[in-house]
């Protein structure tokens, strides 16, 4: 595996511990304990994923991270972060980030996020249930029935699925999509969206994180 991983963290211990994890898994990792060394590193090499602390000696990842997204809107941000109040974790996502970890976690949570950023993208066929969605061909279906989707609602119904278990901003949504005449869409008009597209394939599956935006969920059994 050729995966490039940097990891941003002051904590020697921690910064240790998960470099130690993440090679077992098979990734490749450098890591940086200060937003100078990142961005060092980041103007000598390219990474498939990028981990970010909050706090860091010379700077903050808030700041790393739109400065990252300024030149580079692909490569994936994961904030790693003991601020675990609803005001930091909208101002990370809004920052760019495309997922947020609160200290302590679980290992294998943070793995298992780590691969469903790394999936991102790498494939146009998307399953959940009972539900399929065809990103080249623009077409979604129900148990095997079509299901009819806007441009809009399809545009938006990938980027929850496709993300599956992340959570997207609704500011993430209004700056990613476009109605019928490839205009950015308005706040309000993204929650008719989001109400019509919860009426055509199941309203279990689209989770409102209350204050950030929504999250695909997959139904427990």
């Amino acid at each position: 595996m050729n995966t490039k991983i940097l990891l941003v963290e002051d904590d020697l211990f921690l910064r240790d511990g998960l470099c130690e994890v993440l090679k077992k898994e098979g990734y490749c990792v450098t890591s940086a304990e200060s937003v100078g060394q990142a961005k060092n590193l980041l103007n000598t090499d390219e990474f498939n994923l990028i981990i970010l602390d909050v706090m860091l000696p010379d700077g903050n990842g808030f700041d790393l991270c739109a400065e990252i997204r300024a030149s580079d809107g692909s490569t994936p941000i994961l904030f790693l972060t003991s601020y675990d109040d609803e005001i930091q974790i909208v101002r990370g996502l809004d920052a760019g980030a495309d997922d947020y970890v609160t200290k302590p976690f679980k290992l294998r949570e943070l793995v298992s996020r780590i691969r469903a950023l790394l999936r991102r993208g790498s494939k146009s066929i998307y399953k959940s249930d009972d539900l399929i969605i065809d990103a080249e061909h623009m077409n979604a279906k129900k148990n095997g029935e079509p299901v009819f989707l806007t441009p809009t609602e399809f545009q938006i119904l990938k980027m929850l699925i496709q993300n599956n278990g992340i959570i997207i901003t609704r500011q993430t949504l209004l700056q990613s999509i476009w109605d019928d005449n490839n205009n950015f869409i308005d706040d309000n008009t993204l929650s008719v969206h989001i109400s019509r597209l919860r009426e055509k394939i199941g309203a279990e599956h689209i989770v409102t994180v209350r204050g950030v935006g929504y999250r695909w969920e997959k139904q427990r059994f």
